[in-house]
């Protein structure tokens, strides 16, 4: 029996982890979703459970507290984290947002979809090619 796979959401926005989380169903009962309001939050629970280790984590960059960036920095310290793909899940599309996250440690980069139809294509491309 295959264990479940854990992808940690960090975005502000409800509706987004919503729509995240319903595309992650969508793919497979075998994915747990587990979220984060804003960078903050997230690098609390990181830090403060360490047995916490997610096989995914996707990240927003437009948050308020503390922006994608931010927060992607502050998880790269995390040694434990260090095999651990970091996806920016962002509504930019600029080449500047897409390269520099890659340059300070993203895997990968998702421009949120318009559909979640798109955005289950995209989730399953990226978990297939980060197995």
């Amino acid at each position: 029996m295959q264990e479940k796979i854990i992808c940690f959401l960090i975005d502000d926005d409800d509706d987004d982890q919503e729509i995240f989380s319903l595309a992650l169903n969508t793919i497979g009962t075998d994915i747990t979703c587990i979220t984060a309001n804003d960078g903050i939050d997230a690098l609390n629970r990181l830090n403060m459970d360490a047995g916490f280790v997610p096989d995914y984590i996707f990240l927003d960059l437009n948050m308020v507290r503390m922006n994608g960036r931010e927060c992607l920095t502050e998880i790269k310290k995390l040694s434990r984290l260090n095999t651990t793909p970091v996806i920016i899940y962002s509504t930019s599309s600029q080449e500047k947002d897409i390269t520099e996250t890659r340059q300070l440690g993203a895997a990968d980069y998702i421009v949120k979809p318009s559909s979640i139809s798109i955005l289950v294509q995209r989730l399953e491309q990226v978990l297939k090619k980060m197995k």
